[in-house]
């Protein structure tokens, strides 16, 4: 494979991994900073505990693997996990082959976690590690985007114009396609652009459609080049959504606003924050089975990624309660009892109406999911 072909949006390698790591070492201000995020700004022995430890780890990584492996699944993620999870669980991870590259596609809760998680279940199973796609709008400076490649990072370029997006898109997808079955790599993507943060999870189509375009021109069929592409999807559920508020609050004004919304210039780095830092109760994620068959169309394979993904998904108290309380039923009212509602309802107790039904509708969305599936199973 011709790495050369996508030196703008792979993850770093050879000189271009060092280069970044040094960018890194002369900005310890920043790395300092980001773990102080992390553990507690008022932990000052804690932060130069972990600042100090990264730092030893850093000069000593050569490729994205290793910085994952040291440093991000290393330290970050089991620091996260401790500090704001009451659990964390995984399952389906038997089904995946450690000789080949999968298509990791992924509902989408939270910035960075949801890959990062995956990378960390991964390691922890004995698995190899994935590169992971990340939209341009994150990288608000060289150091976050170094942050990003050194770990695996994808750049997904979204600030273009429609010619200049579509042969983007073709680029990323070609990538993604060369890197998983010429590299035995594997790659995590969501299942569309931007977060559910109404917590219907739903593939867009043209993830798909836009797989086979890249390679059309080869002569491999659309249902070869699914089964060769081994997709995995994957479902991720936190029993508190630690930006449910600010979810409901964006998608409000979007609606009042005939479906604009501008976000201001570090909401998504406030989010990626509040991601790391807050309670998230029990989270799961699950691997669904790599995806095999005779496919015509996109929206074929996208409906069964979703259908995999709804029936996956982890349903919490929160998830059942929101979805008892909306729908006005005790359907789930023997598995609540040792659930305080009206605790989980005082969480919202000081949002608009409107607001408040969002991000409620937003828990009990993925039970609706699950129930459609099973109907037409």
């Amino acid at each position: 494979m011709d790495y050369s072909k996508y030196r703008n949006i792979a993850p770093y390698r050879g000189k271009d991994f060092e280069d970044a790591i040094n960018r890194v070492l002369e900005h310890r201000e920043y790395l300092g900073a980001f773990v102080s995020l992390l553990v507690g700004g008022n932990d000052i022995s804690a932060i130069y505990t972990y600042l100090n430890g990264i730092l030893d780890n850093i000069t000593k990584v050569r490729t994205y693997s290793d910085f994952q492996k040291s440093i991000t699944a290393g330290v970050f993620v089991p620091t996260i996990i401790g500090r704001t999870m009451d659990s964390f669980s995984y399952s389906g991870y038997e089904q995946i082959d450690s000789s080949k590259g999968y298509l990791f596609l992924s509902n989408h809760r939270d910035i960075i976690l949801d890959c990062a998680l995956l990378d960390y279940t991964l390691l922890m199973n004995g698995k190899p590690l994935c590169e992971m796609a990340f939209g341009d709008n994150l990288m608000m400076n060289q150091f976050i985007e170094d942050l990003f490649r050194l770990n695996g990072g994808i750049i997904v370029r979204r600030a273009l114009g429609m010619r200049e997006k579509y042969l983007s898109t073709i680029e990323l997808s070609s990538y993604f396609v060369d890197v998983i079955t010429e590299e035995n790599i594997s790659v995590w993507l969501a299942q569309r652009p931007g977060r559910a943060k109404d917590g219907i999870d739903t593939t867009q189509p043209s993830i798909i459609k836009m797989l086979y375009l890249s390679q059309k021109s080869k002569g491999i069929s659309f249902s070869e080049l699914i089964n060769k592409m081994n997709i995995a999807p994957v479902s991720i559920s936190y029993e508190y959504d630690p930006n449910d508020i600010n979810k409901g609050r964006e998608e409000v004004l979007r609606e009042h606003h005939n479906g604009e919304y501008e976000k201001k210039k570090y909401e998504d780095l406030i989010s990626m924050a509040r991601g790391m830092k807050a309670r998230k109760g029990r989270v799961h994620l699950a691997v669904g089975t790599p995806i095999r068959g005779d496919f015509s169309t996109p929206e074929e394979v996208a409906r069964e990624v979703d259908r995999q993904i709804h029936l996956n998904y982890k349903l919490w108290d929160t998830n059942m309660f929101a979805y008892d309380y909306l729908e006005k039923s005790d359907r789930f009212a023997s598995e609540l009892s040792d659930f305080d509602g009206e605790e989980f309802l005082q969480r919202f107790s000081h949002l608009t109406p409107d607001v408040r039904d969002f991000v409620l509708n937003g828990y009990a969305n993925p039970v609706r999911s699950r129930l459609m599936e099973e109907e037409n199973a």
